[in-house]
């Protein structure tokens, strides 16, 4: 799988570009500020064609280009319902301060192509099996993305591991914030437990600001995982 990566606006988002390979079709997660440029740039150097915007959740340093991208490649969105009107509607996604600094900048539209994502919904996109997990506590309609590869084998020798795009819910060493609107530490704790820490140690986390992990390296190290329990069963 070719993945492709790089940070965009005053935040810091990640932007990614998930793809079977170079010269193929790919699609694109969380195209925040100031992307076009740099994702237009990526695309030419690795001969991408998107396909769809994926979106881990609606706030605006992960969204913001949602819709210009949307109408530059003719490609549909896909957000959780949960968080659609976020698209739409910015600033009811940022706490009271943020709203302040930002409001009279930060306008927003939603596509006209879009769709909404449900739980465990499996996508064949650009030649890769995406599963769709909801995985609220950072917003109410915050999801990953578990893509497949294409099962070429890696540079050990064995099966090259999926990847899970984990939007603001999980970083290397620490979680998504849970006291901006729609956040909820309570149920932030019941995703780690239940769609997390069920995962395989060789999944690739690629989170939403920072550098990539992993879940076994976050199952040992993240101070917000070490004392959960996954469910039985």
């Amino acid at each position: 799988m070719l993945v492709v990566g790089f940070p965009s606006g005053p935040l810091q988002a990640n932007c990614y570009l998930l793809a079977g390979g170079p010269d193929r079709p790919c699609v694109i997660i969380d195209p925040g500020q100031h992307v076009m440029g740099e994702l237009a740039d990526r695309l030419t150097e690795h001969r991408l064609t998107p396909v769809a915007v994926l979106l881990t959740h609606g706030h605006f340093d992960h969204a913001y280009s949602a819709t210009e991208v949307s109408e530059a490649y003719d490609i549909p969105v896909w957000v959780h319902p949960g968080d659609r009107t976020l698209l739409s509607e910015p600033l009811r996604g940022v706490g009271s301060e943020l709203a302040r600094l930002l409001g009279p900048e930060l306008a927003m539209s939603e596509p006209q192509r879009i769709a909404e994502l449900t739980d465990d919904q499996a996508m064949d996109l650009a030649g890769l099996r995406i599963t769709v997990l909801h995985t609220p506590g950072h917003t109410e309609g915050s999801v990953c993305f578990r893509a497949a590869t294409t099962g070429g084998p890696a540079v050990d020798g064995g099966v090259e591991p999926d990847v899970l795009a984990a939007g603001d819910t999980l970083f290397a060493g620490t979680v998504g914030r849970t006291d901006l609107p729609g956040g909820d530490p309570q149920t932030m704790i019941e995703t780690l437990r239940r769609r997390i820490l069920p995962l395989p140690d060789d999944l690739v986390v690629l989170p939403g600001h920072g550098p990539a992990t992993t879940i076994g390296r976050e199952r040992s190290r993240n101070p917000f995982l070490r004392g959960l329990t996954p469910p039985e069963g």
